[in-house]
């Protein structure tokens, strides 16, 4: 996972606001005081009874000084690392081999606790955070081995020990993990929304000084005749419709959820273009049912540019695909009229239409006949790619 994280005072790095990791190497610290602090207490209840006294105040005070190193350095993101890791682990696998040494033999026989009791799983917890489940059981065997191998007895006590170490290593290395791809998926998702909020942004400010010039032509050229008066119809309706698409945009990539193509193309029925569909929804993911209907707009929109009459809408779901139909009865499509249109670099059809349904793994069919209308048929696979 990169490194997020952000400088502190005296130039010490910190865990980014938010981090999911954060609150794991905290509790790590947490838990290695209060196992000190367990350590320390039942260290000064059997010290008498140890071989060496004096050498278990050492080791306690080792202990103590380790675990304020090891709080203070795993504190910073920018230490956790191998040199770190080894260094701890180094340190407590020492203590563990210290400790039964220390006690002897004869208060181990007699079930007197080392002081390495329940502070020995530090490094555990701490790899399974750096590292996942496999760093965690990785550590966990490491210590626990030694320490079976130390006390030189395999009592049921020492084993139960290395067993919750070792599950330990497992739960928390897992919960880790988890961690890091919530935070991986948090970070895109934040990127995500910033990016398409400045889409939107720069969206509506190309939308609108399009909506103005298309206003300002129907407004100059409505009292005009001819062509003129023609062309400032058709800014008239190109504004309505471009309002209309603005005002009812379907929801971006980012939702995920299912929409009702139906609801997206009723926008397109007028007194010319007739829409028919299943009774029951046609469900469609977002982006998808947003991409269909833009295809279907633009083959709408060359019905009433070059049709010249009525225009059908048929939406049919079979279930495995989205068939959406868009005739005309208007004077059809002369032969090779479409390559000579694209050799133009009037590519309506081949990139608003064709373009977007083959992103979605679908096809376009065109049916013409001159002077028998137009028919495109387009069919989207619910299985496709997603956009």
């Amino acid at each position: 996972m990169p490194d997020s994280s952000t400088d502190g005072p005296g130039g010490r790095r910190r865990d980014p606001p938010g981090g999911l990791q954060a609150p794991l190497w905290r509790s790590i610290a947490v838990y290695r005081f209060a196992a000190l602090v367990y350590v320390a207490v039942l260290a000064v209840r059997n010290l008498n009874d140890y071989a060496h006294p004096v050498a278990g105040v050492v080791l306690l005070v080792v202990m103590t000084g380790a675990t304020v190193a090891g709080g203070y350095a795993y504190a910073d993101p920018a230490w956790r690392r191998w040199p770190l890791l080894l260094a701890d682990l180094a340190v407590v696998l020492a203590v563990v081999v210290a400790a039964p040494r220390v006690v002897g033999r004869d208060m181990l026989d007699a079930d007197v606790p080392p002081p390495s009791v329940a502070w020995l799983a530090g490094p555990v917890l701490a790899w399974a955070v750096s590292g996942g489940r496999r760093r965690g059981v990785v550590a966990a065997l490491i210590i626990g081995g030694t320490d079976l191998v130390a006390r030189e007895r395999f009592v049921q006590g020492s084993l139960t020990g290395a067993a919750l170490m070792l599950l330990a290593g497992i739960a928390v290395g897992h919960v880790a993990r988890l961690a890091v791809i919530a935070e991986e998926r948090l970070q895109r998702a934040v990127e995500l929304e910033a990016a398409n909020r400045e889409r939107e942004r720069l969206a509506r400010g190309i939308h609108d000084s399009v909506l103005q010039v298309l206003a300002l032509v129907q407004r100059r050229g409505a009292h005009l005749d001819g062509e003129a008066g023609e062309l400032a119809r058709l800014a008239g309706e190109q504004e309505a419709a471009l309002r209309s698409l603005v005002a009812g945009r379907a929801p971006t990539g980012l939702d995920r959820q299912e929409v009702d193509l139906r609801s997206l193309l009723g926008r397109y029925a007028s007194a010319t273009v007739s829409i028919a569909g299943p009774a029951t929804p046609v469900p469609l993911p977002a982006a998808a049912a947003g991409e269909v209907a833009a295809a279907v707009g633009a083959a709408v929109d060359n019905v009433a540019r070059h049709g010249g009459g009525r225009g059908w809408v048929l939406v049919e779901d079979d279930g495995s695909a989205v068939t959406v139909s868009v005739r005309d009865d208007g004077p059809g499509i002369p032969p090779g009229r479409l390559a000579e249109a694209a050799g133009q670099g009037r590519l309506g059809v081949a990139q608003s239409i064709e373009g977007r349904v083959a992103d979605l793994g679908g096809t376009v069919r065109i049916s013409s006949v001159p002077g028998g209308g137009t028919e495109v048929e387009l069919r989207v696979p619910r299985g496709g790619p997603e956009v």
